[in-house]
């Protein structure tokens, strides 16, 4: 794996969204490339942290559920437009 291909694994790999597979190829790039992939690591890691702490929680809003909830419940006494109707 070229270093830029490290790189974008890297990036992955700190919000833990590697498959199993890209894992095990990440981790022999990681030993590969030695100090300079840890400090390229910690250095995504810190970023993930910073951008974690620099997000508000959004609100949770009724108006989003109650909408949903109308939506489903529509969805549920909707007459099945698809269902087959016999030819006489």
């Amino acid at each position: 794996m070229s270093f830029e291909g490290f790189q974008n694994y890297a990036r992955l790999y700190v919000i833990g969204a590697l498959e199993p597979e890209e894992i095990t190829k990440f981790e022999l790039a990681r030993q590969q490339y030695g100090p300079v992939a840890e400090e390229f690591v910690n250095e995504c890691d810190r970023l993930r942290q910073g951008l974690k702490l620099s997000l508000k929680p959004g609100e949770k809003s009724k108006a989003i559920k109650a909408r949903l909830l109308s939506m489903v419940s529509r969805a549920s006494v909707r007459p099945n437009c698809f269902r087959a109707t016999a030819a006489g």
